[in-house]
């Protein structure tokens, strides 16, 4: 039976019984940005289990995408070696909210396996915890098994928790028994056990009867309403079914092995070294196709970064059989094939997912030869020890190779790794960083943190009250007071000032008191406060005061609004892989960093400046909202991976078109923004881009400053505007056919030198030695003349001082019967250039080098007949 035939029976058969069936959920948990990866089918169900969502459904079932490859749930070390170990892989699932339990759970899964995929029932075995007298009794009853076949295990193999406090509760397993019909039945529990790790009873799906709520303390105390949740592997399954002995070689995979086969020019041997190389390429493919398409994008941190080491972990194994460009790719390119079907998110995003592969793959290739030569040294065949965390920190900050790579590849070879040195040596590496990053902040300027060295005086009781989103100016109290290095440090009651955060700079501006003043500087967050910073002009005394943000500083609050409106066109035009990686909104600009993979083109950027002005003109109301975090995330809203968020959020939003957890300042309509103009578009990082764009006046200073430049430039060239492109293409023209004209004729001029020279050539040791000095009109005119040098000279060597412009240089060549005997034109010029203050090289026909002191070029090209003598008559030896 083909698996996609298995899933589509596992979910009819779960409707027929009243199931709803639900899609899988991304990859990317929507509601849990802590949790790296979906690993199991209940993630989604999470809240409802817990009691803190309601459904409008009591009974699911899902066939579910998941991933193990980080975190507390990490196979990818195992992934190749065994046979049922996979980065990602299909969970088939049913569930109960407090609507049926265990009698109906155990049936379901027993006459699912024997009536609709014809597992014969003798071969079933039940495990169960060790506790659970009422499966064991329901077993027997609803499915008939053998009280010999119903194994009891301790809480490792048989219960279940969500956390450490939460629901939980004992499981049953169902498992299948691949041996010959005569192999002993009567097992007992270390039997089994060890029939299972041999693969001949197969673990295929895993029944968890929810029933207690454990509270802190560790006591178990019965939920009022008991749920199921199960967990069967369709690639198990699927090699049961099959009739294999691996997942790797049912339908699932074999098609991507074929792939890898045709790609690499070899065949897959099962029980070989090389098989596990294959098997690793087609599970990393289906987890890097899946994981692409589900927005993950390579980075170095977070999920991006476990996307990175999958890569570059199977590019390590492509290099191992012999595959030196780029591969991967081409087997992801099978898997969209082979599973589009049943996540159409693959064929929606192939364009996206093989792009994104293949660059990744190309860097790594572009160091994994010589990575893989400096491990050679540090580890070689045969040997043993320890490769140094400093080693270890190389590879990685060099050549690209992820420590779990590092620590694989010497557990290969019988190496170990200091993975406490290679922390060391990273955590360095982010102090350095950190250092250089707080050495730019000017001393109590920029710092984020309020100095331990701050006293504190208390003046009034109270909580503060941060009313910035609707006030600018308010008349307030000092709730406290500290002073440190002639800076005070102030605590007001009513704070309209907004502290940096998400981006947003801090606002500026001023408060003043009785007879005293002080000059914001700075705003920053202390414990659950936040606090103004500045020198003050005279006498502080606490009391009564009016706090004054800078009007013109929140100016932001555009650019803030800008900022989203840029992040949901971004998504529009390239797709939902980009994701936030960075942000700067300030007074007068906004920056956006952003995951993506080569530069924008010119018809992309305009598109997404159309649509955000589309927005702005639009005049839309930006509404704010205070939700449930559940409740912001089931809307819609985007949540950063990392960020911790309390049970209730504030939302942004655009209607109908952008939608984010923000705490930053907005304005009320985005017609406020009045217009929008992308400045630039670069690269910061691999797989980083970052748009810089103006807003409002900014924007408009922008486009003005362009006018006045064109009309400048139409006056200089004496045409209209909008004749430019015209003219220009006129004069680039000319210039072209006059550089021709001139390179004609220098050439014709090259050869007289050339001719000339030659005539000049001295004898050493029967090889034509030639100097001289020249003018040329460039580089390539240079060479050109090295060309013709080499074609006059028959045996020789000739090195020539050449003025290109401004610049000087040294060029060097050998004929190609001197190079046979080991004499090189990069070895003569960097001698020559020693003594012309210089340095330079090539390659061994041609060689350029540049001259510190043009004034010893003369000089130094005299010696050249003694440089090469010793070379000559080495040559002739």
């Amino acid at each position: 039976m083909k698996s996609a035939e298995i899933r589509q029976r596992f979910i009819d058969y779960f409707v027929r019984n009243g199931h709803t069936h639900v899609s899988s959920s991304s990859l990317v948990p929507a509601d849990d940005p802590t949790l790296l990866f979906t690993n199991a089918g209940m993630n989604q169900f999470k809240l409802t289990f817990v009691g803190q969502e309601q459904r409008p459904y009591k009974r699911a079932t899902t066939a579910q995408k998941c991933v193990r490859a980080g975190g507390k749930h990490n196979d990818l070390e195992e992934v190749g070696q065994t046979a049922r170990h996979h980065t990602f892989f299909e969970m088939l699932g049913n569930f109960s909210f407090g609507d049926y339990f265990k009698r109906e759970a155990i049936w379901y899964g027993y006459e699912f396996f024997t009536e609709d995929l014809g597992f014969e029932a003798e071969r079933i075995w039940a495990t169960i915890h060790h506790s659970d007298d009422e499966a064991f009794e329901l077993w027997q009853d609803v499915a008939g098994l053998q009280p010999t076949r119903i194994l009891r295990f301790g809480d490792k193999d048989n219960f279940w928790q969500m956390a450490d406090t939460g629901p939980c509760g004992p499981c049953s397993e169902i498992h299948y028994d691949t041996r010959p019909a005569d192999a002993k039945q009567e097992l007992s529990p270390e039997e089994f056990e060890a029939l299972t790790e041999a693969g001949q009873i197969l673990e295929l799906w895993n029944l968890v009867f929810m029933q207690f709520e454990r509270d802190e303390a560790g006591n178990m105390n019965p939920l009022p309403k008991p749920s199921i949740d199960t967990g069967a592997g369709l690639e198990r399954i699927a090699a049961a079914l099959q009739g294999v002995d691996s997942n790797y070689h049912t339908d699932l995979f074999m098609p991507l092995i074929e792939r890898a086969e045709d790609v690499v020019g070899r065949k897959y041997q099962a029980d070989e070294e090389s098989g596990t190389s294959f098997r690793v390429l087609a599970d990393h493919a289906r987890a890097v196709a899946f994981l692409i398409a589900d927005g993950v994008f390579p980075t170095n941190e977070g999920r991006g970064y476990v996307l990175r080491r999958i890569l570059r972990r199977a590019g390590r194994h492509a290099w191992l059989l012999g595959r030196r460009e780029p591969m991967l790719y081409e087997v992801c390119d099978e898997v969209i094939s082979l599973m589009a079907d049943a996540y159409p998110e693959l064929r929606d995003r192939r364009d996206h997912i093989l792009r994104t592969a293949r660059g990744e793959e190309e860097r790594f290739m572009a160091t994994i030869d010589e990575g893989m030569q400096r491990f050679e040294e540090l580890a070689p065949t045969g040997g043993h020890g320890v490769v140094s965390g400093h080693d270890a920190f190389k590879l990685y900050d060099t050549f690209g190779f992820p420590l779990d790579l590092t620590e694989l590849m010497a557990q290969e070879r019988g190496y170990e790794v200091d993975v406490q040195g290679f922390e060391n040596a990273l955590e360095e590496q982010r102090r350095r960083s950190r250092e250089r990053h707080e050495a730019k902040a000017e001393a109590g300027v920029g710092a984020k943190a309020v100095p331990a060295a701050v006293t504190w005086k208390a003046y009034s009781k109270g909580q503060q009250e941060w009313v910035g989103y609707d006030k600018l100016v308010v008349n307030t109290e000092v709730l406290a007071a500290g002073r440190e290095n002639g800076r005070y440090f102030l605590k007001l009651r009513s704070n309209p000032f907004y502290a940096e955060a998400g981006g947003q700079v801090s606002d500026r501006g001023y408060v003043e008191g009785d007879g005293w003043r002080l000059e914001v500087k700075d705003v920053l967050h202390h414990e659950d406060d936040v606090v103004v910073v500045g020198p003050i002009e005279g006498e502080f005394k606490p009391g009564d005061v009016r706090a004054v943000v800078d009007e013109a500083r929140r100016n932001t609050q555009r650019n803030h609004t800008a900022t989203h409106l840029l992040h949901a066109a971004l998504r529009t035009v390239l797709g939902e892989h980009v994701a936030q990686a960075g942000s700067l909104v300030a007074p007068d600009r906004l920056r956006f960093d952003f995951t993506h993979r080569g530069p924008l083109s010119d018809g992309e950027l305009e598109e997404i400046e159309r649509l955000v002005n589309e927005q702005i003109w639009a005049d839309k109301e930006v509404t704010k909202e205070f939700l449930p975090y559940r409740e912001a995330i089931d809307r819609g809203a985007m949540a950063l991976f990392g960020e911790k968020y309390g049970d209730t959020v504030r939302v942004v939003q655009v209607p109908g078109y952008s939608l984010e957890l923000c705490g930053g300042c907005h304005v009320k309509t985005t017609g406020e923004i009045g217009l929008f103009k992308i400045v630039s578009e670069t690269g910061t990082a691999a797989g980083v881009r970052r748009v810089e764009a103006v807003t409002g006046r900014n924007a408009y200073a922008r486009v003005k400053e362009q006018e006045r430049l064109l009309s400048e430039l139409g006056r200089t060239l004496k045409v209209p505007t909008e004749t430019l492109v015209r003219r220009t293409e006129s004069l680039l023209a000319e210039q072209r056919e006059l550089k021709e004209k001139l390179q004609e004729a220098l050439q014709g001029a090259a050869v007289d030198q050339v001719a000339q020279l030659v005539e000049g050539a001295i004898d050493v040791n029967g090889a034509a030695v030639v100097t001289g000095i020249i003018e040329t009109a460039d580089s390539e005119a240079l060479r050109s003349f090295g060309d013709e040098l080499r074609l006059r000279l028959g045996s020789g060597v000739g090195v020539v001082a050449a003025k290109i412009g401004d610049r000087h240089s040294l060029l060097a060549v050998v004929t190609d019967d001197l190079i046979g005997k080991g004499v090189r034109a990069d070895a003569v010029v960097r001698e020559v250039a020693k003594l012309a203050g210089g340095k330079g090289g090539g390659r061994p026909h041609m060689a350029q080098a540049s001259t510190g002191e043009p004034g010893r070029a003369e000089e130094a090209l005299k010696q050249v007949p003694e440089i090469v003598r010793p070379m000559l008559e080495g040559a002739s030896g």
